[in-house]
């Protein structure tokens, strides 16, 4: 499997959040900011999201990692790690 470049990899994050939360302004997000703040999921929100992301790019997110993806940067690094993807 081709390694994703990091724009596909925003990308897919970024659709993925509005499946999840559709009202969203998605290009206003601070990407520091803790995302169920910012789009206020609860914690079954944030889990089908990263179910969401282990289906649409094969990553594996022990749930010891799920803090490391609660904001926009930190997922963002998080699947780039996992991926191999250069940022």
């Amino acid at each position: 499997m081709e390694t994703p470049k990091p724009e596909d990899i925003t990308h897919t994050v970024l659709r993925l959040l509005g499946d999840i939360a559709p009202e969203a302004d998605l290009a206003t997000l601070n990407p520091d900011v803790s995302l169920r703040d910012q789009l206020d999921l609860d914690s079954m929100d944030f889990l089908n999201f990263l179910i969401a992301l282990h289906q649409s790019l094969g990553v594996d997110i022990p749930e010891g990692d799920y803090p490391k993806l609660a904001t926009l940067s930190g997922c963002l690094a998080f699947l780039a790690a996992r991926l191999g993807t250069k940022q």
